[in-house]
């Protein structure tokens, strides 16, 4: 039920599966923390579960922006290179 309702209005609880899901994808928790946001605010329910299925351990934010570009989700992956872009250049805010 809290997916369904995150699904409609972007909350916390959402920001924070999403952060969760980016962790377990690899990526460190201040890079995951950063993207989150934006990626909560910007993708579907759908293109969210596809990228949950992004386990990994320590990847870096190209080895994570490759594994995207392979879901072949066109918007999924440009969320993906812009919030990655923004918050490795201190940019995201």
């Amino acid at each position: 039920m809290a997916i369904v309702l995150a699904a409609c209005a972007p909350s916390k609880l959402a920001f924070g599966q999403v952060k969760s899901a980016l962790t377990e994808a690899g990526l460190s928790d201040s890079t995951a923390n950063c993207m989150a946001g934006r990626m909560t605010d910007k993708l579907s329910l759908r293109q969210l579960v596809k990228l949950k299925q992004l386990k990994g351990a320590n990847r870096s934010l190209g080895e994570f922006v490759d594994a995207v570009r392979k879901i072949g989700d066109a918007e999924a992956l440009q969320v993906t290179m812009s919030s990655a872009a923004l918050c490795a250049t201190g940019l995201a805010g």
